[in-house]
């Protein structure tokens, strides 16, 4: 005995009914068989005693209405499984074979007695049974004391129908018999009756001739057995109904033989359509099924996730390198490709800042054209001016060379001028601090003029200190030509409708670096000449000013760097770290402009008073001005600045000539 739910012709669950079973093993089932909730056909294999648990036990967790019930042929169209339980039986299918009155059976057995059918040893228990009476008193029957007088009629004293399976076993008879005597009749063609070869024939012989066998059975259809050794199956049909015209009983519905013939079937809850019966809903698109141990035929569905398609029902694939599943993930299409957009937040800030250095640079560098031959634009080196404005000016530029769309023309922009501007600042820079150092430190042990103070010698030296960047990136475009990739890593995200691939040039972090490299120690060996001319005084040039630039620009580059690298594995990284170098850019040039150029501009423009020649003095005259500060200077040097200059003034008369030389020369130079 069994129970099994049905998932097309693919069993979802086999479960047993204990032979000592109980109210809570058909509980069990029942919870057992709504594990697999849509596979709803369950076919039983059972006896009238073992359906009535079953079916109570569905009432019980209340899903009456929720299974189709199969039943077998030991089922078939009985009262007894589902008297009292006919509403959770409604629906249930059941089958008979098909199957025919034999007649004369009827004659022949309703004329059998005691006297006639003493051959038949279970005769007697029969009819102790059908007529509720004891032959003697040895008998086994307990539940009467009446005695049987033999004089008894099947079907008159008692009620009688034909067994249905009478056609069947009267088929088998015959069956046996044709292969008997056909085996008869190959081995012993000579003999009549049994020979020795038919007593060593065997059973296995004996079953080749019954299969063999074709014949009309006792119902005219005709009797034959295939390779499996079953007869040709031929069933009624029938289902339990409950309409509102008639009483509650089995309804035929079709029949088999050899096709399938229904109609007129009903269903549970009024349906209309067949209802259906699987053990797993189909999986969604963009879902694999992956099966049950156990079942062969239930399955969970499980997402593809990431950057997984559904490649077929039961697998996932990932796509490749630059491609992303499309929404409904059945395919995989290009991932989006991306880059800094003019009207991003992370563009408008730099730009925003630049356009106003640009404007601002060409503002200064217009007023010292103009008044190119004011004493006030010859003191600031007009030479080495024009080139720390064209430096500045670069390093505005940049922003819009680093956020324009990249090609192999801006790769190659971003790699001259990514470092350029900054090193034609420092560069400048750098020549001007040392000119002042040597100035001052030539002046402690002789009366010469250093070398290489003139304006051209200051330019052929900012000159060869730029040349080097410029080889530098030569160098870099014959090792790596410039060229644009597409980084699909750095926004490869989890989730991979969000992943883009970013349109960028092919220069790392470490290249980057490496490209302001040369400026960043242009940058650090101009503040050391800073700092040595900290104690100067400030009337004698710009050395204060240039100490305060490279100060605020090493904080600058300072807090560049840790923001620069340690958003490299962000996916908000080309942003940040664009963002975060054009700001910087664009701050050490505002800082550099702010500080060096318009106090100057201020002065010229709103007070041109002061703007005017003082007079000129010999180089010797200075040195020795000159001279009286530095032996001020060693006890001066762990001061501040602005003690230095107290301490100057008070060694040297306000009015005195040594004074007026030095600030004359240098202003001059």
């Amino acid at each position: 005995m069994g129970v099994r739910a049905a998932c097309g012709i693919c069993i979802a669950q086999s479960l047993k009914i204990p032979h000592n079973h109980k109210q809570e093993n058909f509980d069990k089932i029942i919870r057992l068989l709504l594990e697999t909730r849509y596979a709803r056909a369950v076919i039983l294999f059972a006896s009238d005693e073992d359906i009535r648990g079953i079916l109570n036990a569905s009432k019980r967790a209340d899903q009456v209405g929720h299974f189709l019930w199969i039943g077998s042929d030991s089922w078939g169209a009985k009262i007894s499984p589902v008297h009292q339980l006919e509403e959770a039986a409604v629906g249930a299918v059941t089958i008979l074979p098909k199957r025919a009155t034999i007649a004369g059976f009827d004659a022949y057995f309703t004329s059998r007695t005691l006297e006639n059918n003493r051959r038949n040893v279970w005769f007697a228990e029969y009819w102790e049974e059908n007529f509720n009476c004891k032959l003697m008193s040895s008998s086994k029957k307990e539940d009467t004391s009446r005695k049987c007088t033999g004089q008894e009629r099947i079907g008159t004293d008692s009620k009688y129908e034909q067994e249905g399976k009478v056609q069947f076993v009267i088929d088998a008879v015959y069956a046996m018999a044709h292969a008997l005597h056909n085996m008869q009749r190959d081995l012993c063609p000579d003999i009549s009756g049994i020979c020795p070869d038919m007593d060593l024939a065997g059973g296995k012989k004996l079953l080749k001739y019954i299969r063999s066998v074709t014949f009309n059975g006792s119902a005219g259809t005709s009797v034959n057995f295939n390779r499996n050794g079953d007869a040709p199956g031929r069933y009624d049909l029938f289902q339990y109904q409950i309409n509102n015209n008639s009483s509650p009983g089995y309804k035929n519905i079709g029949q088999w033989t050899e096709t399938l013939q229904l109609n007129d079937m009903q269903w549970p809850d009024g349906q209309t359509e067949i209802p259906s019966s699987v053990c797993s809903q189909p999986c969604k698109t963009g879902q694999r099924k992956k099966a049950v141990k156990g079942m062969p035929c239930c399955w969970h569905c499980e997402p593809c996730d990431g950057y997984q398609y559904q490649y077929d029902e039961t697998s996932c694939k990932l796509c490749s390198y630059s491609m992303m599943p499309n929404p409904n993930r059945t395919a995989c299409q290009p991932i989006p490709i991306v880059k800094l957009e003019w009207h991003s937040p992370w563009a408008v800030i730099p730009v925003f800042l630049a356009m106003l250095g640009i404007i601002a640079t060409i503002f200064v560098m217009a007023t010292f054209i103009r008044y190119n031959d004011t004493p006030i634009v010859r003191a600031s080196g007009r030479e080495l001016s024009y080139v720390l404005l064209t430096g500045i000016f670069l390093c505005y530029i940049i922003t819009f060379v680093m956020i324009a769309k990249p090609d192999v023309a801006i790769c190659s922009f971003r790699r001259i001028f990514l470092g350029l501007g900054m090193c034609i600042s420092y560069a400048a820079l750098l020549t001007k601090t040392n000119r002042i150092y040597r100035i001052f430190e030539e002046g402690k042990t002789s009366v010469t003029a250093p070398r290489l103070i003139s304006p051209t010698s200051q330019l052929a030296i900012t000159s060869s200190l730029i040349s080097a960047q410029l080889l530098g990136v030569f160098v870099w475009f014959g090792v790596d030509p410039p060229n644009t990739i597409i980084d699909y890593d750095e926004q490869k995200t989890f989730n991979s409708d969000q992943a883009r691939g970013v349109l960028k040039c092919d220069i790392t972090d470490l290249q980057i670096i490496c490209s302001l490299g040369y400026s960043i120690l242009l940058m650090v060996t101009c503040t050391v000449y800073a700092i040595k001319t900290r104690g100067v005084p400030e009337n004698f040039n710009e050395a204060k000013p240039i100490g305060f630039t490279m100060y605020t620009t090493c904080i600058v580059w300072l807090a560049f760097i840790p923001i620069f690298f340690g958003t490299a594995q962000s996916a908000e990284k080309l942003y940040i770290q664009t963002t975060t170098l054009c700001i910087s850019m664009n701050l050490s040039a505002s800082v550099a402009l702010g500080m060096l150029y318009i106090p100057k501009v201020y002065v010229i423009i709103f007070h041109p008073e002061l703007n005017v020649q003082k007079r000129k003095r010999s180089f010797k005259a200075v040195v020795t001005a000159a001279s009286l500060t530095t032996r001020l200077s060693h006890k001066t040097s762990d001061r501040p600045n602005g003690e230095a200059k107290t301490e100057l003034c008070e060694n040297i008369d306000p009015n005195s000539k040594s004074r007026v030389m030095i600030e004359d020369y240098v202003a001059d130079l």
